[in-house]
């Protein structure tokens, strides 16, 4: 084999995942990721454990994947405009979550600035209703990408890492009230 046939079959792999890529990429342009769990408590001590972003320690997947992590509350804990701020992985994750909206007892939404490793603003709802079985804690993510962006949530699997995340965090969150 000459060395422009292999440049030439090496040009059309690399064009090909390229191709492959971005047509998976398109999918993770929009994502939107529910998990839902019930836990045992009173509808108060499971809404205020969300609400207080004092609280997020208690529960914090992100906390647990990296003990490090350095954090501070701003604004009034528990009102509209309160901000939960995260530095972690010696310098590499860096942001901030806001409460946006709240509904007592029945919802909370937050949006998220992050800033490091990435730039990204997801959106976290949190729907909480009374059951037999006791609180349903609905929780939506939702993140808007590029397509650049995009490319690399797919090439990185990283949709699968918050799914798993996001699960971690509402099986933190049922433990931190359940072992109250």
């Amino acid at each position: 084999m000459n060395k422009k046939m292999i440049f030439t079959t090496i040009g059309i792999v690399v064009l090909a995942f390229i191709i492959f890529g971005i047509y998976n990429a398109n999918g993770l342009k929009s994502i939107k990721i529910i998990k839902t769990i019930t836990i045992n408590g009173t509808p108060q001590e499971v809404f205020d454990m969300v609400k207080y972003l004092n609280n997020f320690p208690k529960w914090s997947p992100f906390l647990l994947q990296d003990s490090t992590q350095t954090y501070q509350v701003k604004g009034t804990d528990g009102t509209v405009g309160a901000q939960y701020h995260w530095e972690g992985n010696k310098g590499k994750d860096l942001g901030f979550q806001e409460i946006v909206k709240i509904e007592e007892l029945r919802f909370i939404g937050m949006k998220c600035d992050i800033q490091k490793p990435f730039t990204a603003q997801p959106t976290f709802d949190y729907t909480f209703t009374q059951t037999s079985l006791g609180i349903e804690v609905k929780q939506v993510f939702s993140l808007q990408s590029g397509i650049v962006d995009a490319f690399f949530l797919w090439l990185f699997g990283a949709k699968h890492d918050m799914e798993k995340t996001n699960e971690q965090g509402l099986e933190l969150l049922k433990k931190a009230i359940e072992n109250i």
